[in-house]
Formats: C-alpha cells, sequence, structure tokens
C-alpha cells in the first residue's frame, strides 16, 4: 500500500488559511498532459491560476484533483489540475505559500496516458484526441530529454 501524499492537505489548509485572511489564493501548476487549463496562458509551461471564491465557481479540491469553472477573456472554461502538476500556492498579497518540488515522473508517465475518468471534464474527451498526434510524438521521441508539455483545448 503506497503513502497517500500530504500535498493535497497541505494546499487545502493554505487554500483556506488564505481566504479566512481575506487574501488571494494562487495556485502554480506545471501543464502537462493531464491538466486543462487555457493554452494562451501558459508560460514556460507554468500557469498560476486565481483560486478565490471570487474568481472560481464549484470549486472542489480532493486528493486527486482541484476541479472548477473561471472565466478566462469572458469565457468560462472548466479547469481540471492533478495535483501532482500543483508547484504551489500563496497569497497573492503577501507572497506567504509554499512551493513542492516538481514530479517529473508523473510529467513524463502523463505523456503516454489517457485522461483519468475521475476528472469531469475529461470523461467527455476520446482518448484519440488527448494523444499526441504521430508528428509531435516522432518530434518528442528525438527529443527525450526535454518533452514539451501538450495540451487538449476542452469546449
Amino acid at each position: 500500500m503506497s503513502e497517500q501524499s500530504a500535498k493535497p492537505y497541505l494546499v487545502r489548509a493554505l487554500y483556506e488559511w488564505c481566504v479566512e485572511q481575506g487574501y488571494t489564493p494562487y495556485l502554480a501548476v506545471r501543464v502537462n498532459s493531464k491538466t486543462r487549463v487555457p493554452v494562451d496562458y501558459v508560460k514556460d509551461g507554468e500557469i498560476v491560476l486565481n483560486v478565490s471564491p471570487l474568481a472560481t465557481h464549484k470549486l472542489t479540491m480532493d486528493n486527486e484533483w482541484t476541479l472548477f469553472n473561471a472565466r478566462f477573456n469572458g469565457s468560462t472554461q472548466e479547469i481540471a489540475v492533478p495535483f501532482s502538476a500543483v508547484i504551489g500556492i500563496f497569497a497573492k498579497e503577501t507572497g506567504y505559500g509554499m512551493a513542492f518540488q516538481p514530479e517529473p515522473e508523473s510529467e513524463a508517465v502523463a505523456l503516454n496516458e489517457a485522461p483519468v475518468a475521475s476528472a469531469p471534464s475529461l470523461a467527455a474527451i476520446p482518448s484519440a484526441a488527448a494523444s499526441p498526434s504521430a508528428e509531435h510524438a516522432s518530434s518528442s521521441a528525438a527529443n527525450q530529454n526535454k518533452p514539451k508539455p501538450t495540451l487538449t483545448v476542452v469546449k
């Protein structure tokens, strides 16, 4: 039996602390094939998300995923972030928070896996749409040392 990661518990605790103190909680995420975020806002394979109650709708944080709806450029998007992709949580106003070591093994595995059915927004995506194209797969096979994150836009 593998030990459950403490990361989801720590993220939820810091999230609650931020909200109770009147701060804006931000989640830093390393984007991989499992994350569902707006591609236009990803920089250098990472995105920082405002997860405050005013910025999100239907926010849930279980032990595997952070799921919520948010508006980006006037359009509502479903956001799905596995905790393995979370690299930090902090208060916007003070910078106080916690950083986590990136999990490269989960990222490498994620590039070869189909979406996980436990995330509601991922269940509607056919596995062929989530896998990299043959052209992309051959180019990333040539560059094994530094695979690039891929995203599938969910509409």
